[in-house]
């Protein structure tokens, strides 16, 4: 039994086995001994004795005033203006792998900009034989696809690269959402301009106050970008760039401009314009790495964690985390219970989707022990999850962006959950 070859892989027919040994007997029959003394099941409740709301009670869908706590959330100290800072997804109180349009994290620069879809442009000009402008209705009658992406801000994780700072799931790796965006191919609004031999970089520029620009080599334009204007079948909220925002697959998210006005084509990209440089990696000899644009592959544990404790005591569990790479797929993760002495391989479910979240599961019965939990995804390329110390000896603890370190959650006895780390 080692930790690179994991053991317990438990297949269909062998829990059923133990199943019919004992294990099911204390999942069903030790829950369902309840109902003897239980008011919940044995008395009428309220909303069994009257008439519930009709279908004209609300022209848009809401969730149930029970999952209020679903939200985003802001960290107080890190939100000096609510114009240029950040919000989290709570993506401890989800599951699957697509996240709903009204709780995506929202990172702006100068707050989330109002327009008008029938008054707005999208403008390709520079190195191109014909410079084109569409309005929202042009794009709406070219070629479309529809594609699962994950979006992830570069610096999420990035406060825990000295160390535990913030004691929730939400706030170490909230700045991700995973949806299904419904746009046109940037290569085909390229090819409808005509792009020169010359052309080499892209210029995307935003329509919002700070007037965002990020630049992206040729290759990538036009390999998967997206000129997005829906997501998860409906048009993009404000907050995520509506009428129209760009999709890099993989990519950094803050090159995701939104509010798309402007594309232009050229030679070389514009650092003199950009804040490109913001963007960088400072290493420990002072200096930095440049275009580290593609997300490595991420895991975490979502519950059990700091925000999601284990209230039922013990007895049998459900492990559960998302995983992603912006390199591809993840057919494998694996999950340790005792800080990375045995590792064991978690159940994969759902779609496995190119440069999309994963949702990995892992069952078993918990003694009442304290645990150390982790996750270790690996992509389809063969990278590896690393440790948050490999990390470090590679790169120092300058850096703000790009920590996809393995993720630790010490869980207590009475089932509390904290953000620490283990050497």
């Amino acid at each position: 039994m080692t930790k690179d070859h994991p053991a317990g892989k438990t297949t269909r027919r062998a829990f059923m086995r133990g199943a019919v040994a004992g294990g099911v007997g204390t999942l069903v029959t030790g829950g369902a001994a309840k109902a003897a003394g239980d008011a919940a099941i044995l008395e009428v409740q309220p909303w069994s004795r009257e008439l519930g709301v009709g279908v004209d009670a609300s022209g848009y869908g809401m969730p149930s005033p029970h999952e209020a706590g679903v939200h985003r959330t802001p960290v107080d100290w890190l939100t000096a203006d609510p114009f240029a800072s950040i919000n989290f997804t709570p993506i401890h109180k989800l599951d699957g792998i697509i996240t709903p349009n009204g709780v995506c994290f929202e990172r702006h620069h100068s707050g989330a900009a109002q327009i008008d879809p029938a008054a707005h442009r999208l403008m390709i000009n520079g190195l191109v034989e014909r410079e084109l402008v569409f309005t929202m209705d042009d794009l709406r009658r070219l070629p479309r696809e529809n594609h699962v992406y994950f979006l992830e801000c570069t610096a999420n994780s990035g406060m825990e690269w000295r160390g535990p700072q913030l004691n929730g799931v939400q706030f170490t790796h909230g700045m991700i959402h995973n949806v299904m965006y419904t746009g046109v191919p940037l290569r085909h609004l390229l090819a409808e301009a005509g792009v020169k031999l010359s052309g080499k970089w892209v210029l995307f520029e935003g329509a919002d106050a700070a007037g965002l620009t990020r630049s992206v080599p040729m290759e990538k334009v036009m390999d998967d970008c997206l000129v997005a204007f829906a997501m998860n079948g409906e048009a993009l909220r404000v907050e995520q760039g509506y009428p129209l925002r760009l999709v890099i697959p993989g990519w950094e998210g803050n090159m995701w401009i939104k509010w798309l006005r402007r594309i232009e084509v050229g030679d070389a990209p514009w650092h003199a314009k950009e804040e490109t440089s913001k963007y960088t990696d400072l290493m420990p000899d002072g200096r930095a790495r440049r275009f580290t644009w593609v997300m490595d592959a991420k895991s975490v544990i979502t519950s059990p964690s700091p925000q999601m404790p284990i209230r039922h005591g013990k007895g049998r569990m459900v492990l559960t985390g998302l995983a992603w790479s912006g390199r591809g797929t993840i057919p494998r993760v694996d999950v340790t219970l005792d800080g990375g002495k045995n590792w064991h391989m978690a159940r994969m479910d759902g779609p496995s989707l190119d440069k999309s979240l994963h949702r990995f599961y892992y069952e078993f019965d918990w003694d009442g022990g304290e645990m150390l939990l982790q996750s270790r995804a690996h992509d389809n390329t063969g990278y590896v999850q690393p440790t948050k110390d490999a990390l470090r000896a590679l790169r120092g603890v300058n850096s703000t962006y790009h920590n996809n370190g393995i993720q630790t959650w010490h869980v207590g006895r009475d089932g509390e959950v904290e953000n620490v780390e283990i050497s």
